[in-house]
């Protein structure tokens, strides 16, 4: 079994709008073989909970406004540190980076086919690494 053409759908336009909130490390798992409750994750990050608030009210609206879907759960609004959207056919999750980091998600679908995203999207890998070393500078004095 595979993602559905539908779910595809809403993955790429997430993946866009999360991109255009400048979200970091957005990445798609097709998980529809080890899950039966979804076909596939969208997982992005951001440095602040602000940030995560703004890219999580931007797939909301965007997905609404484009394709008509709505989800049928939202979690952990109230800290923004990760928020859930649950659109039944895909759940995508928004974390803060030190809860990305903590939690690691990738690691848990790392055996799940990842979903070619668009190009803003993928352009996005790693932004949360270059960030946190321009934030925190070179470490142990090193000289860059």
């Amino acid at each position: 079994m595979t993602a559905t053409d539908r779910s595809i759908e809403l993955i790429n336009a997430a993946a866009q709008a999360a991109a255009d909130k400048l979200a970091h490390d957005i990445i798609a798992y097709d998980v529809s073989d080890v899950l039966s409750i979804t076909d596939a994750f969208l997982l992005a990050s951001a440095p602040s909970d602000r940030q995560v608030k703004s890219i999580v009210d931007e797939i909301e609206e965007r997905l609404n406004k484009e394709l008509g879907a709505k989800p049928v759960r939202r979690e952990g609004d109230r800290e923004a540190r990760w928020v859930l959207l649950d659109y039944v056919d895909i759940v995508v999750h928004v974390q803060h980076s030190e809860e990305r980091v903590f939690y690691a998600l990738e690691r848990l679908w790392k055996d799940c086919p990842e979903l070619d995203l668009p190009e803003d999207a993928k352009a996005t890998r790693g932004k949360a690494a270059a960030h946190a070393e321009a934030t925190t500078g070179p470490e142990d004095g090193e000289l860059s």
